[in-house]
């Protein structure tokens, strides 16, 4: 089958569409026909050599922790899967390909009202974001700061939000992203200096929650407008927040919270994403590229006919 891979790390270069061997599944697996895979960070970082402890990166290293696609072959012990099936799921590793093995457990039905491309980039931010969210206790009649709103977590998070019953949900980005924000339902602030005065501005009874995706300085102004530390979450800064004495956010992610999404999906309450740009498959190098100039907003999928 054809893949997404690499064989020494590096840059966005070393990525390479290449032929490797096709997965079948096992006893207690379900093979997925890729349809789109989302483009994360985290897939940036497998790139150049990092990952979790528990992951091994024998090459060829195929990257990719997100994907939809059809369900073509299931293996004994599985019940309840039927080939022919439209997934969407999340995986560690090997979503840059035409085929992934992976357990029933990491996937659930994909809306039928979902675009192949929404559905590849949906579950790696809205697991993120509803695992943040539900750290931080967001609950209804909260005031919300999500700093680095306009990209594809942060547009997850103000939508989570709202739909939790969040009152208000005040979003940082840069001036050009601001409309876009308040499409969403938030309250556009800008980032950098002078972010405490102008959050508190718009907030004059305070914020309950933050949750940073746009670096330190987010998060060292979370830190002055919540009183709470443990309402306090980063993606981005463990260092500061270790500093700060903000609580990590462990990886949790589950079946049981792609059901809640996806039929928050189906009730109206997620939009899904905004596609910053999608790649098909060969061109996976370019959509890493473009993540890690860190602008723009939205979310990047690399797509498979």
């Amino acid at each position: 089958m054809k893949a997404a891979a690499l064989t020494s790390f590096g840059g966005p270069e070393v990525l390479e569409l290449m032929d490797v061997a096709e997965p079948r599944a096992g006893e207690g697996q379900v093979r997925i026909r890729v349809r789109a895979a989302g483009v994360q960070h985290f897939d940036t970082g497998i790139r150049q050599g990092w990952a979790p402890p528990s992951v091994d990166l024998s090459f060829p290293v195929i990257p990719g922790n997100e994907f939809a696609g059809i369900v073509d072959e299931v293996g004994d012990g599985v019940a309840g899967v039927e080939v022919g099936a439209e997934v969407l799921g999340y995986s560690t590793l090997g979503s840059y390909a035409e085929h992934l093995v992976v357990p029933p457990d990491q996937f659930v039905p994909k809306p039928k009202s979902m675009p192949w491309e929404i559905a590849g980039g949906f579950t790696g931010a809205g697991q993120g974001a509803h695992m943040a969210l539900q750290a931080m206790q967001v609950r209804p009649g909260d005031t919300v700061l999500i700093s680095g709103a306009a990209g594809a977590f942060g547009t997850f998070s103000v939508q989570l939000a709202l739909a939790w019953g969040a009152k208000r949900v005040i979003g940082t980005a840069s001036e050009a992203n601001h409309d876009y924000l308040r499409g969403l339902g938030a309250v556009p602030v800008t980032y950098g200096e002078g972010l405490v005065e102008r959050v508190r501005a718009v907030a004059p009874d305070g914020v309950d929650a933050a949750l940073d995706a746009a670096g330190p300085e987010a998060l060292y102004a979370s830190a002055e407008l919540v009183e709470d530390r443990n309402r306090i979450r980063t993606m981005v800064s463990d260092e500061a927040a270790e500093e700060l004495g903000i609580p990590a956010l462990g990886p949790a992610r589950s079946r049981d919270r792609l059901v809640e999404l996806t039929g928050l999906y189906e009730q109206g309450k997620l939009d899904g994403l905004h596609l910053r740009a999608t790649y098909p498959l060969e061109r996976a190098g370019d959509a890493h590229r473009l993540i890690e100039t860190g602008h723009g907003r939205g979310k990047i999928v690399l797509t498979l006919a």
